[in-house]
């Protein structure tokens, strides 16, 4: 899934090779996929973009955004994104297919669910799309220790970790996969709940949000998820399924893996005990 670290790697890959081409064919929806979503009727990408320019990719939290001309692209998390040459073999199954005048293309495809939204620049008013580019990132200095305190502040102190840091966009691009390490770096039990933390839990997992993502953004990404070329991001996970029953970097003890609030925690009970 793509977080904060992968998109800001996948804006900048795009900007660095597909700014400045012409989009002379679009297919969107080609093979149906129930999670899969779509702004309005995905059989209008192709008039709407069509003969456009790409000028620049940004990105916003875990979203990816594509301006065109007068028009946008927005991907979701959920959606692997590849880039192919001329001449290079296309996936048969797709759910949008852009193609540029020089017979390159971005194929995006779903796995679990995902959005694929074209839409003219300006009518995106989606409450997840604009919380994330409203909200302060992370990686910038404006994320401080009174912006943190503040977050913490407003939100409910029974919540677990996995929750708060998680859940209802409180730190865009911020989800359950590089949450993992963050909490590993604070030593800090997913399941621990943010009223039961001490000030220096607190400064702990305030500095762990800081470094970790910044590594994990330095490095393209986790080893976990794909780049745009289908490279492994550079970070190397310390939990994660690549991790799982596999000696703890700090104690040796197994990483252990659990469900928990519709998805997987990995932790170390050890150096992450949750009393």
């Amino acid at each position: 899934m793509i977080e904060l670290p992968e998109a800001g790697s996948l804006a900048q890959q795009l900007n660095e090779t597909i700014a400045g081409k012409r989009i002379i064919n679009v297919t969107a929806a080609q093979h149906p996929h129930k999670f899969a979503w779509y702004y309005g009727d995905p059989q209008s990408y192709h008039g709407l973009l069509h003969d456009k320019v790409i000028s620049k990719t940004v990105s916003h939290g875990g979203l990816i955004e594509i301006m065109v001309d007068d028009a946008c692209i927005l991907f979701g998390d959920g959606v692997n994104l590849s880039y192919y040459k001329e001449g290079e073999k296309r996936p048969v199954k797709h759910q949008l297919h852009i193609e540029f005048e020089d017979h390159s293309s971005i194929i995006a495809s779903v796995q679990m669910y995902g959005g694929l939204f074209a839409y003219p620049a300006g009518q995106n008013v989606n409450p997840y799309y604009l919380t994330a580019k409203e909200k302060t990132n992370p990686l910038s200095q404006s994320f401080d220790e009174a912006y943190f305190n503040n977050v913490i502040s407003q939100s409910i102190k029974g919540l677990s970790l996995k929750a708060f840091l998680a859940a209802e966009q409180r730190i865009p691009g911020l989800g359950n996969g590089v949450l993992q390490d963050i909490l590993f770096n604070a030593k800090l039990h997913p399941k621990k709940k943010l009223n039961t933390l001490t000030d220096s839990e607190v400064q702990a997992l305030f500095c762990s949000i800081k470094t970790t993502l910044a590594e994990m953004a330095v490095n393209r990404g986790r080893d976990t998820e794909r780049d745009l070329f289908g490279c492994s991001g550079g970070y190397k996970t310390i939990l994660s399924k690549n991790t799982l029953d596999k000696p703890c970097s700090t104690c040796e003890g197994a990483i252990k893996k659990e469900a928990y609030m519709g998805g997987s925690i990995y932790f170390c009970p050890t150096c992450q005990k949750l009393l």
